[in-house]
């Protein structure tokens, strides 16, 4: 979802110069915002479980997303731009600016991707559940085997979302641009990063097939709480 939202925006206040300083410094403010503060304010539209944490998390992701979009977009080389002339404005964003771009805004998107792990814990103060809920449940309880035993998985599951992220970078970014000069090479890292991506999402079709064939409880009852 921040990605939907943080791209198009990156590439509209790079076509429309003067909405980049209100835009950007928005979303700095909001950054600024502290989550647990903004998680407070989410609860009265959202109600409280996992609806408030993933709007959370995607006003979180949002920032790196937009600026990372408008900086790769600004600074693409101009002679570039000269030798695309004769060109539509679609084509030489499609066929020459995103692709050039790509690579800073596949940095930003990582760092969004990563830091959305960290901030998902914070869906157990809201009755969200996840690992967070052993890392509150173990603060409260001061047990550091209960913290260790959500943060841990969250560390690995952030490692694996920036390994899948930079095999996607990879894959989308223009073999011209890949480090390394023999060009064989990039090919056959191109081929090992799609088998990752491959991989995912087989697990992640996995995964969603065999939710829904979960029996549905009759009842649920999600509580929050807060501390003192």
């Amino acid at each position: 979802a921040a990605i939907l939202i943080g791209v198009p925006l990156g590439i509209l206040i790079s076509y429309i110069r003067p909405a980049s300083k209100p835009v950007l410094a928005f979303a700095n403010i909001v950054q600024a915002v502290p989550s647990m503060a903004l998680l407070g304010l989410a609860i009265p539209v959202f109600g409280i479980g996992m609806k408030p944490a993933i709007f959370l998390v995607v006003i979180y992701s949002l920032l790196p997303i937009i600026k990372n979009t408008y900086a790769g977009l600004m600074n693409i080389n101009e002679q570039m731009l000269e030798a695309a002339e004769g060109l539509t404005k679609s084509q030489i964003l499609f066929k020459v600016r995103l692709p050039m771009a790509l690579p800073v805004i596949m940095t930003g998107v990582r760092i969004s991707a990563v830091s959305a792990v960290g901030l998902m814990t914070l869906a157990a103060y809201v009755g969200g559940g996840g690992l967070g809920y052993l890392v509150f449940s173990g603060i409260r309880t001061v047990s550091n085997v209960m913290i260790l035993a959500g943060a841990i998985p969250a560390c690995i599951l952030a490692l694996l979302v920036d390994r899948v992220f930079a095999a996607i970078e990879t894959i989308v970014t223009p073999v011209s641009l890949l480090d390394g000069k023999n060009k064989d090479e990039k090919r056959r890292r191109k081929k090992r990063e799609m088998f990752v991506i491959a991989t995912a999402v087989v697990l992640l079709i996995a995964l969603l097939f065999t939710s829904l064939f979960q029996t549905k409880k009759t009842a649920d009852i999600r509580i929050a709480s807060m501390d003192f």
